[in-house]
């Protein structure tokens, strides 16, 4: 069986980073990916799926240190469901992306691989293929 996910998109926000009583750091951010098609009537749309990342240890504080609102980045990482009671008791559950690897893609940003430390999950010695260069940005 295989839980891996691959995406490609632009950060909407700097990470959110935690520290946690026992010394872990977690870091959160949303990444946006686009999907570009032709209507019916033939003109072109564009729809945006809003992601929602987390790193772990040393790969949260190096997401602290060069991610940015508008960037663009290579994550891969594997899906995982996450529930809880809100305030009022309600049941709440979530779909994140547990990342253990990011690159960002920005030609005038650093484009050093960053991995978790298991080389296992991270890719080991193989980089990712970098992708064609992208024909659009998105307004942020």
């Amino acid at each position: 069986m295989v839980n891996r996910v691959i995406l490609i998109g632009n950060l909407g926000k700097d990470p959110e980073v935690r520290r946690l009583e026992s010394g872990a750091v977690v870091a959160k951010f949303s990444l946006a990916t686009s999907e570009s098609y032709k209507d019916k009537t033939g003109n072109w749309q564009e729809q945006t799926e809003w992601h929602d990342i987390v790193v772990w240890r040393a790969l949260a504080e190096r997401a602290e240190q060069s991610l940015k609102k508008g960037m663009t980045i290579y994550v891969e990482g594997r899906l995982t469901h996450r529930t809880w009671q809100d305030q009022d008791g309600n049941n709440k559950r979530t779909t994140e992306v547990l990342a253990n690897y990011f690159r960002i893609l920005d030609r005038k940003q650093s484009s050093a691989p960053v991995s978790a430390p298991s080389s296992a999950t991270a890719g080991g010695d193989q980089e990712p293929p970098m992708p064609n260069e992208m024909d659009e940005d998105l307004p942020f």
